[in-house]
């Protein structure tokens, strides 16, 4: 069942279904764009169906939020998994100048062919495909070296398929980020919609945020106490999240008349200081560790 947290989500896997499979045959490789803080959750679990057995490159975006031990882990986890995954960052361009090395090496084959065939130097095609705000349109753009792609940072800015050529000698097919019909745990939809993927609209974002702020005070203490400016003396072992969340909004001023804290001023700048990785380079999923517990 999808989150309490989440009252509604866009789910358009069946036109998106079929409009890959109208697609793929016009592309030699499918590259699937998982957002590095959660891997799991930002990964379509019917993608290795959909890709229909064409060559799958994984990159692995917005690298440089997430946390790069945890990165190290699953690049690990992938390797061990013989799966061709790249971190990637489109904002300073971490990790593209791999991009095109590690699509000729999926392609090898089939380059020879062409080769053979006296067609060398033809373009390759390529399907990029990812969940709402993964940033598709940000690689597209640095690959283009121009702004080809609209970019937003919110989800469910790229509505139609567009063909894009590079100046690496690579053609790609940018399609709608989307979601799947349902998620199989609660804790993979709080996931997207803390890193953006969902809609802030249609999200009770308080109770986002204190989710959030637990799962921070578990896996990075330090950086939270640090930015909140949070000593021993504030906190106890028996101090519940919501606590902990309306004393950030006390130490940072949000307070309304009376002396109640601003809930919904404290949600918002907590998630936005998560997602500008303003509190720290964070991972909420690391391999092989019990996520959805």
């Amino acid at each position: 069942m999808p989150s309490p947290i989440i009252q509604w989500f866009p789910g358009h896997m069946a036109k998106t279904r079929r409009l890959m499979s109208e697609c793929l045959p016009q592309v030699d490789i499918v590259i699937e764009l998982l957002d590095a803080r959660i891997p799991v959750s930002s990964r379509n679990p019917e993608i290795q169906k959909l890709v229909s057995g064409k060559p799958l490159l994984t990159l692995l975006t917005k690298s440089s939020l997430s946390d790069p031990a945890v990165n190290r882990q699953w690049e690990d986890y992938f390797a061990k998994h013989h799966e061709k995954a790249l971190f990637i960052d489109s904002i300073t361009g971490f990790g593209l100048d791999k991009m095109l090395t590690a699509i000729r090496a999926l392609l090898q084959e089939k380059t020879e062919r062409y080769e053979e065939k006296g067609m060398a130097g033809r373009s390759l095609k390529a399907m990029v495909v990812g969940i709402p705000n993964a940033g598709k349109s940000s690689l597209i753009n640095k690959l283009c070296g121009a702004k080809k792609a609209k970019v937003e940072d919110r989800p469910g800015v790229t509505l139609n398929k567009q063909w894009v050529k590079t100046t690496i000698g690579l053609e790609l097919l940018d399609m709608p980020g989307v979601l799947w019909p349902k998620f199989e745990d609660q804790t993979v939809g709080e996931h997207l919609a803390m890193t953006g993927a969902i809609k802030d609209q249609i999200i009770d974002i308080e109770t986002l945020a204190v989710k959030l702020t637990g799962l921070l005070r578990r896996l990075y203490p330090a950086l939270l106490n640090a930015r909140y400016k949070i000593n021993e003396a504030d906190i106890s072992d028996d101090m519940q999240d919501y606590e902990l969340f309306e004393l950030i909004g006390k130490k940072r001023g949000f307070l309304l008349p009376g002396g109640m804290i601003n809930e919904e001023r404290t949600a918002v700048m907590l998630l936005d200081e998560f997602r500008s990785a303003k509190i720290g380079k964070i991972s909420l999923e690391a391999p092989n560790a019990n996520l959805f517990s």
